[in-house]
């Protein structure tokens, strides 16, 4: 058993019978009232988002989790299939655990899975992609009024991203998979 002094952002607790990840933690300490931690946690099967408070000292129930470097095979259904490089064991994870990340993955890219035990319980896409854009529109001439003009690019994964102008059809553009955002084009 740990206590709340012991939890960080990023840590899996057991909360209600529910794994939840902790994506924020605060200690805070209320004028002349006991301190407390507030928390922000995602349930990681139901992708929920809640808010708890915490004592201080209170115990609380942290799950060991493993974390491991997989290989995007290819989508099936509601599932991604994903592969250990090491023993070339194939497993089944939902694309919820993947959340949005899951719109610009491609065939053998790396993905983080994280396992409590034997089950997969979340995973991660990479952060930054790089991907070429199959179609966007061509940039006006002239059409540049001010700095932050953007328009939509359908990217080879299929998914829309808002681009510069002067970004082109066959071009690769590097992509924050977090915010699903237009980094930098890729020079050749």
């Amino acid at each position: 058993m740990a206590n709340t002094g012991d939890v960080s952002i990023g840590c899996v607790l057991r909360y209600n019978g529910e794994l939840c990840l902790i994506t924020e933690w605060q200690h805070r300490t209320p004028g002349n009232l006991r301190a407390f931690y507030q928390a922000k946690m995602r349930n990681l099967k139901t992708g929920k988002q809640t808010e708890n408070r915490f004592r201080s000292g209170e115990e609380v129930t942290m799950v060991r989790v493993e974390y491991k470097m997989m290989q995007f095979i290819y989508p099936e259904g509601d599932f991604i299939v994903v592969m250990d490089n090491e023993t070339y064991e194939q497993i089944h994870i939902p694309t919820a655990a993947l959340g949005d990340g899951i719109n610009f993955l491609k065939e053998g890219m790396e993905v983080k899975v994280t396992f409590e035990e034997e089950t997969p319980i979340l995973a991660e896409a990479p952060t930054f992609v790089e991907l070429e854009i199959t179609y966007t529109e061509p940039g006006i001439k002239g059409d540049t009024a001010s700095s932050n003009t953007l328009k939509p690019a359908t990217v080879e994964t299929g998914a829309t991203v808002m681009v510069p102008l002067f970004i082109n059809q066959g071009e690769k553009i590097k992509i924050d998979t977090r915010t699903a955002t237009y980094v930098e084009r890729i020079k050749k």
